[in-house]
């Protein structure tokens, strides 16, 4: 049984005849009494919150950041009429609003009431228990129970990136020949045959083609098509890192306007990556990987690439483990089995790459073109910039000496042959796509 505050209010206006009507002993106990009886009373008459019958419907999905609407229908199947409250409850990260609802239901009634979700965080959201409080026609006392109404949000990544999309698009039709641009290179095919104009590259012309005709012909060249794109994400320790807004003086920076982890910014320059490759026509493959595989996209359907990427990534959370850099290449040499183009997204920590990723690179560059993508902390920015006083010139000086640790480490991967991207979460995933159409336009794929 539940009381309410009418309750205390109901002794209270005992209390009061009591201390003017019978101020004894024997007074107190019969209002008293009267008090306790009535509110069992009516206690009994409410209705049975175990008469109720709960479905849910909604959403199973949304971005980051945006809402979902989850419904939850209410059937009164009771001989009594039920009035009360109801409470939805979700995970603190679920960003639940609206949760507490009226309920008024005749035997036989049906009402749906809907809660509205913008949750914090990717991966799936569940639902937790449904609290169902009812009242007496008093409204003095009632019943209470919960249940679990089982239903799950995911929440996928907000591939914020999505706005690069358009202008890279543009860029890869001129390099993929929709428009007059041709380019030649070790990764290029034979397109067709058009008249020399000034510029052109001069091992281009067909000599044959030439002689037949009045003037000078060259071959047009395309990239080719069809080429494996790996991409790896690191979802070892340094993933866990924040990065984003939190500057020192809590100002954003970065340009993003927040504080993500490193994985999450990762994530957005590998949908971006395969979105692109996708409308390349490349095929793309997808591991996240710390000392096992914590998520895999083998061989999508061309039209399907992006949102299995998308369901595969949202559960995917940083390990607080060292990344075994040797599983890791061996990970990629089993799935690239020829030469592919291998994206690993992982962190440029110097103590981290020199003992793990810099032993095996090797390794990888030798069969397959390989591009390594750190987020980097815009707060080294701020904090390398900072003379204001002895503290900021200690911070300075930390800043500066990560950033010359990180353009070592940088240059070592360069001497072995790999592609080093190193840039803030909102510029990584538009370096990486700019990367990736420079080797394309190339003919290095």
């Amino acid at each position: 049984m539940v009381l309410t505050g009418r309750v205390a209010v109901l002794a209270a206006l005992g209390a009061v005849i009591v201390a003017v009507a019978v101020p004894s002993v024997v007074g107190v106990v019969v209002v008293s009494g009267v008090v306790l009886a009535v509110t069992g009373v009516d206690a009994a008459l409410a209705g049975a919150p175990r008469a109720l019958h709960l479905d849910r419907g909604g959403d199973h999905a949304a971005r980051l950041g945006e809402q979902a609407h989850v419904q939850l229908s209410v059937r009164n199947d009771g001989t009594r009429r039920v009035r009360g409250i109801l409470r939805d409850a979700w995970s603190p990260s679920a960003g639940a609003t609206g949760e507490r609802h009226r309920l008024d239901l005749e035997p036989g009634g049906r009402h749906v009431v809907e809660t509205v979700l913008r949750p914090t965080r990717r991966g799936d959201r569940h639902a937790d228990r449904v609290t169902i409080r009812t009242f007496g026609p008093l409204g003095l006392g009632g019943r209470q129970s919960w249940r679990h109404v089982p239903w799950s949000v995911r929440v996928l990544p907000a591939f914020r990136a999505r706005r690069h999309l358009p202008s890279r698009l543009a860029r890869l039709r001129e390099i993929d020949g929709r428009s007059a641009v041709r380019t030649r290179g070790a990764g290029t095919e034979f397109d067709s045959l058009r008249e020399y104009v000034i510029g052109d590259d001069t091992r281009s012309i067909d000599w044959r083609a030439t002689a037949r005709g009045g003037g000078v012909v060259v071959r047009t060249w395309r990239p080719e098509r069809d080429r494996h794109v790996l991409i790896v994400l690191d979802t070892g320790r340094t993933s866990a890192g924040r990065v984003g807004t939190a500057g020192i003086d809590g100002a954003a920076v970065g340009g993003t306007g927040r504080d993500e982890p490193r994985l999450d910014a990762a994530m957005d320059a590998a949908l971006l990556l395969a979105a692109l490759a996708n409308r390349a026509g490349d095929r793309v493959d997808m591991i996240a990987y710390d000392r096992r595989v914590r998520a895999s996209v083998t061989r999508p359907p061309p039209g399907a690439t992006l949102p299995r990427l998308v369901d595969a990534l949202a559960p995917v959370e940083p390990e607080l483990l060292e990344t075994d850099h040797r599983g890791l290449a061996a990970e990629v040499m089993q799935r690239a089995g020829r030469h592919a183009f291998v994206v690993v997204l992982t962190g440029l920590d110097s103590s981290a790459v020199e003992l793990g990723l810099l032993p095996v690179i090797g390794r990888l560059t030798h069969r397959h073109t390989v591009l390594i993508a750190s987020v980097a902390d815009p707060r080294l920015e701020q904090l390398a910039a900072g003379r204001g006083d002895t503290h900021a010139v200690y911070g300075a000086a930390a800043a500066e000496h990560d950033r010359l640790a990180r353009a070592r480490v940088s240059e070592q991967l360069t001497r072995r042959g790999a592609h080093v991207v190193d840039a803030p979460p909102g510029d990584l995933p538009p370096a990486v796509a700019d990367a990736y159409l420079d080797l394309k336009a190339a003919g290095r794929l």
